[in-house]
């Protein structure tokens, strides 16, 4: 699915996204998959992403999930998600076959598969929206079409994403983080909940090591927003 496609369906509202198959995930460089602008060098010295807690809703059943649009019945900014995983141990080389789960949350700030706790007062526990897993591709890529996340209490705007191999260990678990001019824009419109009240610099997780978790933002919130990110894992 081309980014301008996608952009485009922006344009018609979120339902219309919804309504997109399921296939980002098999689209090629050639077939005008979003570009990654945060490669490696191939000569091995590229730094390994941040490890990040899974945080206090993590994806509980990813195989049941397999789905490159993830976005259910939420409303939001639409939101194309492009990551590409390198091997720090193979020269920086694109993975493929390799899993790749997400998670994050609503533009309310609640997760799905939780709730009804003081961690989450609105009960989310029989849903499972914006959560996927896809297997990266040839170029060692995945694609998910969903919504700009919220955000809550305490925590800077983030998405959640862990890396399995083939046989479903663990590579690494990260997060994501915005830029913080896009989130305010973003924030200001009707389907969020204002604007956070974490920053970047003084959230928990991002303090520390913000420039490996940050992704990179292109659009408007008119046609809708792309993400590319690359995270390094020792494969």
């Amino acid at each position: 699915m081309q980014r301008k496609e996608f952009l485009r369906r922006g344009l018609a509202g979120i339902g219309t996204i919804v309504a997109l198959p399921t296939v980002v995930s098999s689209c090629t460089k050639e077939e005008g998959a979003v570009p990654n602008t945060d490669t490696g060098t191939g000569d091995g010295s590229c730094d390994l992403s941040p490890s990040e807690t899974k945080g206090p809703f993590p994806i509980k059943t990813p195989a049941d999930l397999v789905r490159a649009n993830i976005i259910a019945d939420r409303d939001g900014i639409a939101l194309l998600v492009t990551l590409t995983v390198q091997d720090q141990n193979d020269d920086c080389a694109t993975m493929a076959g390799v899993y790749v789960d997400i998670w994050h949350c609503d533009s309310d700030g609640n997760y799905s598969e939780y709730g009804g706790t003081g961690m989450q007062s609105t009960n989310y526990t029989n849903q499972h929206f914006l959560r996927g897993r896809q297997m990266t591709d040839a170029n060692g890529q995945v694609s998910f079409i969903s919504i700009y996340p919220g955000w809550y209490r305490g925590r800077a705007p983030h998405i959640h994403v862990e890396v399995l191999d083939a046989n479903l260990s663990s590579l690494l678990v990260t997060q994501i983080a915005f830029p913080e001019d896009v989130s305010q824009t973003v924030y200001a419109t009707e389907d969020y909940n204002g604007i956070y009240d974490t920053s970047n610099a003084s959230d928990n997780v991002f303090a520390d090591s913000l420039d490996g978790n940050m992704g990179q933002i292109s659009g408007n919130t008119s046609d809708g927003y792309t993400l590319t990110h690359t995270i390094v894992v020792n494969g």
